[in-house]
């Protein structure tokens, strides 16, 4: 993916700079390390096998898609399953928050991470509606860790990152160490039996670090794609349209280097890095992974610009309604991740972010698996093939 350069954003990405990694830079980075690309001969066994179920060719749309994507990222091992699943919700703190681009104070991150573990938020319902667990990550929420709770994993990685309108939000090593702590969390949840992930995020700002890693790594511009995130009023959102193309000009060269982690640690954030190591990790050990909506969806475009096989393991579980998403997917889907991603799952005008819209997609990987598994062929159930 070679980034466009941008007249408004006060960069010009050079046009011959290629953002990615060999493979060898990237056993250095991450020694271990190992994502398979999935098979195109195992999407078309999956289909050949959908084809001869009791039901019209295609007739189930895009759960056949999901089926066949599926046994892809399985290695073709029977029978599918996408059960026990878990939410990784990641929360930290922005110092760009201080530059008055959301409504809302600073505070609220913290607030939220502990409705997270009292069970009162969005994605704790819909976690316990379809059946997934839920565990909230704190990357690096102001104020200070928090005390012990079961749901609560630590791994923090400073207290908020700094302000990314005067310079890199974090350094390169910050951002390293964060992508290795979702690879380990990915890892670990491989380990306790879990055979999908979900991504989740909190954080006050976060929408703007979302944009802004859009901007870098798409060659989008502020002005189209900067949203309301938790509810900026019009004059808001051009304000932190503003803020979003200073942090790109001050990050200039960082943008520039065609390096995806330089680049992640200049205009992210401490759950943006470590959902993106989340998503990796879960490609390296052959699980699903969703999506959720415009902040992970920024992460993910993180994640692929380090490793595109990815694509292959990664689900959009739904189009956010922040109007940068659109753009933003269109230009993913036409660049980096080679059409495999795909179109969202759902479209239901949500924006809440949390890991919602992927513990609803959740269940149709279910019923795509159970379609797969469970349904009988034309000769097992006595039924005749079509002639014409």
């Amino acid at each position: 993916m070679v980034l466009a350069p941008s007249s408004r954003t006060g960069y010009k990405p050079p046009m011959d700079k290629k953002i990615s990694f060999t493979s060898a830079e990237l056993e250095a980075l991450f020694p271990g390390l190992r994502i398979e690309a999935v098979r195109r001969e195992d999407l078309d066994a999956a289909q050949a096998h959908l084809d001869n179920l009791t039901k019209p060719r295609g007739s189930l749309g895009r759960l056949e898609e999901l089926a066949a994507r599926l046994y892809a990222m399985s290695g073709g091992r029977l029978p599918l399953s996408v059960s026990p699943a878990l939410m990784l919700t990641v929360a930290g703190d922005h110092g760009v928050a201080a530059q008055g681009v959301s409504p809302f104070p600073q505070a609220v991150t913290r607030q939220m991470v502990m409705n997270f573990c009292n069970g009162g938020a969005a994605v704790n319902v819909l976690c316990r509606c379809g059946g997934l667990d839920l565990r909230v990550v704190d990357a690096g929420c102001a104020g200070g860790p928090f005390a012990p709770h079961p749901m609560l994993l630590d791994r923090r990685l400073g207290d908020g990152t700094a302000d990314m309108s005067r310079g890199p939000a974090m350094s390169r090593e910050t951002c390293l160490h964060g992508l290795r702590l979702g690879l380990e969390l990915a890892a670990g949840a491989a380990r306790e039996g879990y055979r999908c992930l979900g991504t989740g995020e909190m954080g006050i700002a976060n929408s703007t670090a979302g944009t802004a890693l859009y901007c870098a790594l798409l060659g989008l511009e502020p002005e189209d794609i900067t949203g309301p995130g938790a509810g900026s009023d019009p004059a808001m959102v051009r304000h932190k349209a503003g803020i979003v193309r200073e942090a790109l000009r001050v990050n200039a060269v960082a943008l520039a280097s065609g390096d995806p982690v330089t680049i992640l640690a200049a205009v992210g954030g401490f759950e943006i890095a470590i959902m993106s190591g989340i998503m990796l990790g879960a490609a390296a050990q052959r699980l699903p992974v969703l999506v959720d909506g415009f902040i992970c969806s920024a992460a993910y475009v993180a994640a692929l610009a380090i490793c595109p096989d990815l694509a292959g393991y990664a689900v959009l579980s739904h189009a956010s309604a922040e109007p940068g998403h659109g753009p933003a997917l269109a230009r993913l889907d036409s660049g980096m991740s080679g059409g495999m991603s795909g179109e969202p799952l759902l479209h239901l005008g949500m924006r809440l972010g949390e890991g919602t819209g992927g513990a609803l997609a959740c269940h149709l990987l279910r019923c795509a698996a159970a379609v797969y598994n469970d349904m009988a062929t034309f000769s097992s159930a006595g039924v005749e093939e079509r002639t014409a």
